[in-house]
């Protein structure tokens, strides 16, 4: 132990206790007049023990000796230190803060709770007030210590007049480390002392007292003076010990009766004078906890009445060691809530109506839990989300670093046999399996969907939220807007493209000085560079660091780009369908001098911006891959990145909300993370990396993350291994891959479908040929699936028209064709409960081993790894460059860019590039008619046949006042 803690007990020690007061107002009097009582600053400490023959002359038989304070303190500091040691063993960065809001001067009691904090090895701030501060001056510090996540326990030493309910009241209860608010107190009541803060005055007051052999079961204690949490923790404490607790104030009539009766005299606050000494029968054992301690104005303790109490110490040291025991006991409890425990989540009930109502009646007939309340029950902290409204919120990325020790979960892939235009139901049985697992077999479970696009939100398509009674809800927020990461994208996407045209426009009007000049412009007479600038001189070779020593070829070199507007690949998005908008002229105003050139607009989430936000593991990862973003070439042929403009900085404070995702929940009240939304046919399909790491360690090492990949298993499965795993390092389970009576149908050579045209009564009637004959694109994605090792569990999403030999015959089909199982799924109409036989199949499949192996070696050249994807994935016998996509490969690969994997953009309609292929199409070239590259993201895309990036045609578009009663 160091120096600190006897030193303090040492300057306290050397006051002498006075001689035997005459009347009680003596014994307890404050220190902080500075006259009479206990004088000056023995009030911290009162009086230490009783002269050996003042105890001798008054114990009688059987009497005890006072404990050894000093010791209690000691003792209650040392074990303070060796928990807090033990923890910090466990996360050596970790040191807790305690901070003291202080009204008035004194520096005493400043100093006792800096020795005794860091004895103990904590950390201690004082915020010091003026005497005479008001109530708001108060509240706004202890407003802010609420919301910084440095600090972990607040206390207040302001004088008890200031104790008012609106201050009590503003104290967050998992940093009242004096047990004061109405949330500590009421799990004292209940009987959770264990999970909340207890007053240390009134910890003090029963340790002094057991400590010194005082058996409290069936004694009788008069609490006087004390008011609010300090009364009512006292009464507690003593109940559960067995005492009968009488509370009483200074002026009531009937005191010195209770006086006579009481054998220990609890003084919550100093005594009036006229209350005599008398009243207070010989032996009776009393002890001081004026509320005063909380303000650094501390009473003395009684001696006891004419030196035979068998205490005489004051509980005011004690109390404050305890303050310090609170705080440590806090963090061990934040430690064991950091560790993965099994949710006590309140599920919500579903009461399925038949025949099934419209998806927004049913989502609007459910009222979901308050999303606050939602993350306390999966183990999220206060402080790690940011609530939007009530339904909705941000989960911040410091929970990665909280759980970095947590085991994974198993990782469940949703995948689908090549769909119809009317989609098969992945995302209805992604929820359909967590609303199974977790409403229904009472088993960790965290869904992870990609957020969708405006543009088919309201096209033909609709919206992503699942249906029937397996939905994300509301459903609203969901399908519209939800926290506004898209129109992140969308602005971030804009500024750098408008930044590309205005450099380009800038270059072709300035002189090399004046655009230098420009660039490293002179702020308050003072001229240097940014961060990102020395980093492109760094690219450039320059080794200098001040701008007035470049030489003009070094200016000329670092101002300009030479941008050739013929390589911009940098599109502009939106995310709405506008085809007027796919094609476009730019720079026709009369300010941009002549410069115009042909351009379009994309949709939002085909934007590599999006593309880097689903990929990316942290915030310092996103800026780099931002910064590397290639959007066109120079004259020289050489790569233009985002961190040449100098924009990284400013598209990363655009991106930096939306780098978190977002809870949510299913109809059933399970969690769901929405997080990213690429499109899987022109971009990788699949939603984010960040949002799958922190639902693995939310969910346990026993818990299940069920993730969806667009489109059919050979597009968004294959990227889903092939790019997403890649770049997360995380290995899958098992694949659910969702089939339908529907789908196979077409694929067995039924009529077409098309969005928005009644089926043909081949689909709603049976016909088990039909079914059989498409079952071998089922089959083709099994063992797509098995290319990379990993078992499959079909899920027969099944239709009110599909008969039960029809389902019979698929699921037997499908273990034929090497399926782990084949499960038909009734969750549409009746929710997780549908579901149940599923949820058994996928964790049974994932109880196996993974073999788990990518498709390819990045490592390849660029067109063997296209090859090996069109042949083993798609069943091509070969692939073609257009002369176009041939240079742009010569080019990837000269720049550096050939070992990075491959997002193929090809239709998924078919398994080949031509839509109307079904079934298993054999013995085609597949077309490469381009090939481009998101650098930042990590990937090369090759376009294949005629796939396009720009915005969606509005096939069909509601109106407002249709959509809401859809």
């Amino acid at each position: 132990m160091s120096a600190r803690l006897p030193l303090v007990l040492r300057r306290l020690g050397r006051l002498q206790p006075p001689g035997p007061p005459r009347r009680l107002r003596e014994l307890c009097r404050a220190s902080s007049g500075g006259g009479g009582g206990c004088g000056g600053g023995e009030g911290l400490l009162g009086q230490r023990r009783l002269r050996d023959t003042q105890a001798g002359s008054s114990r009688g038989p059987g009497s005890r000796a006072p404990p050894a304070r000093d010791s209690i303190v000691r003792e209650v500091i040392q074990n303070s230190k060796e928990v807090l040691s033990l923890l910090q063993g466990k996360n050596p960065a970790f040191k807790p803060v305690l901070a003291i809001i202080q009204a008035g001067d004194d520096n005493l009691m400043q100093e006792i709770n800096q020795n005794l904090a860091e004895e103990a090895g904590l950390n201690i701030t004082h915020i010091c007030l003026p005497a005479d501060s008001g109530e708001d001056e108060i509240i706004d510090e202890i407003l802010k210590i609420n919301e910084d996540t440095r600090v972990h326990g607040l206390a207040l030493q302001i004088s008890e007049t200031s104790f008012s309910d609106k201050i009590l009241n503003a104290l967050k209860p998992e940093k009242d480390v004096d047990g004061v608010t109405d949330v500590n107190l009421g799990k004292l009541v209940r009987g959770d002392a264990r999970e909340c803060f207890v007053s240390p005055v009134a910890r003090a007051v029963i340790e002094l007292l057991e400590k010194s052999g005082v058996n409290l079961d069936g004694k009788k204690i008069l609490v006087i003076g004390a008011h609010g949490s300090l009364e009512a923790t006292l009464q507690c404490l003593f109940q559960r010990k067995g005492s009968m607790t009488m509370s009483s104030q200074w002026k009531t009539p009937q005191l010195q009766s209770k006086l006579h009766e009481a054998d220990i005299v609890i003084l919550g606050s100093p005594k009036p004078e006229e209350i005599p000494l008398s009243w207070i029968q010989p032996g009776t054992t009393v002890l001081n906890c004026s509320h005063d301690f909380l303000s650094g104005k501390l009473g003395c303790s009684s001696p006891g009445v004419h030196g035979t109490g068998p205490i005489a110490e004051d509980v005011s040291l004690l109390a404050a060691a305890l303050r310090i025991q609170n705080m440590v006991s806090s963090r061990r409890r934040w430690f064991r809530e950091q560790q993965y425990r099994r949710w006590r989540l309140h599920c919500l009930k579903l009461q399925p109506l038949s025949p099934v109502p419209s998806d927004i009646e049913i989502s609007r007939a459910q009222t979901p839990k308050a999303v606050d309340i939602l993350a306390k029950e999966i183990g999220l902290l206060a402080d790690e989300i940011e609530i939007y409204g009530k339904s909705k919120a941000k989960v911040r990325l410091s929970l990665l670093e909280r759980l970095k020790d947590q085991a994974d979960g198993k990782y469940v892939l949703v995948a689908g046999i090549t769909p119809t235009p009317l989609g098969e139901g992945k995302s209805t049985v992604t929820i359909g399996l967590v609303q199974a697992l977790t409403a229904h077999l009472n088993i960790n479970s965290f869904a992870c969907l990609r957020q969708p696009s405006q543009g088919p939100t309201f096209g033909v398509k609709g919206g992503a939220a699942g249906g029937g009674y397996a939905q994300v809800i509301p459903m609203e927020e969901f399908n519209l807007h939800l926290t506004g990461d898209i129109h992140a994208i969308t602005a971030a996407n804009n500024l750098l493209a408008a930044a590309i045209d205005t450099r380009i426009l800038h270059e072709n009007t300035q002189t090399d000085k004046a655009l230098y000049n420009r660039l490293v412009a002179s702020v308050n007479g003072v001229r240097e560079f940014s961060k990102i600038q020395l980093a492109r001189l760094k690219k450039l070779g320059i080794n200098k660091t001040d701008p007035s020593t470049l030489t003009e070829e070094e200016m000329r070199k670092f101002a300009r780009l030479d941008i050739d507007p013929s390589t911009i690949t940098w599109q502009r998005v939106m995310d709405t369908n506008d085809r007027f908008l796919r094609k476009i002229t730019i720079g026709q105003g009369s300010t941009e001098k002549g410069y115009s050139r042909q351009a379009q607009f994309d949709i939002a989430v085909a934007s590599e911006v999006m593309a880097v936000l689903a990929l990316t593991d942290s915030l310092a990862d996103m800026k780099e891959r931002l910064d590397r973003m290639v959007v066109a070439s120079d004259s020289n042929g050489q790569p233009v990145t985002t961190g040449d403009l100098g924009v990284t900085g400013a598209l990363t404070v655009l991106m930096k909300d939306a780098i978190k995702p977002n809870l949510m929940q299913t109809l059933e009240g399970t969690p769901v993370f929405v997080h990213a939304g690429p499109f899987a046919n022109i971009a990788h399909g699949n939603s984010s990396v960040l949002a799958d790491k922190i639902a693995l360690k939310l969910v346990g090492e026993e818990g299940y993350v069920v993730t969806e990949a667009g489109f059919g298993a050979d597009i968004g499965m294959e990227k889903f291994f092939n790019i997403k795993c890649r770049a997360s390092g995380l290995v899958p389970s098992v694949v659910v891959l969702v089939a339908t009576v529907r789908a196979l149908k077409m694929h067995g050579g039924g009529p077409s479908v098309t969005a928005g045209v009644p089926l043909k009564k081949e689909y709603t009637e049976e016909n088990l040929q039909l079914v059989a004959d498409g079952a071998c694109n089922l089959e083709k994605q099994i063992q797509i699936a098995h290319l990379f090792g990993v078992p499959v569990v079909v899920a027969l999403n099944v239709f009110k028209t599909d008969t039960r030999a029809e389902i019979d015959l698929v699921c037997e089909l499908a273990k034929r064709a090497g399926a782990f199982n084949a499960v038909p799924c009734y969750h549409w109409s009746i929710g997780g409960k549908g579901s149940v036989d599923l949820a058994q199949a996928v964790r049974e499949a994932a109880s196996k081993k993974s073999r788990f192996q990518f498709l390819y070696d990045v490592q390849l050249p660029i067109v063997e790894k296209i090859r090996t994807i069109a042949q083993a994935v798609y069943g091509a016998e070969d692939i073609e460059l257009s002369p176009e996509a041939q240079s742009k490969i010569d080019r990837y690969t000269e720049q550096g860019f050939g070992n990075l994997p491959i997002c193929m953009a090809k239709t998924h309609l078919s398994l080949s590039h031509q839509p109307v292929k079904k079934g298993v199409p054999k013995d085609f070239i597949l077309p490469i008619s381009d090939v481009r590259a998101s650098i930042g993201a990590g990937f090369i895309y090759p376009l294949v046949g005629t796939v396009s990036r720009c915005v969606f045609p509005v096939l069909c578009v509601l109106p407002a006042e249709t959509y809401n009663k859809a």
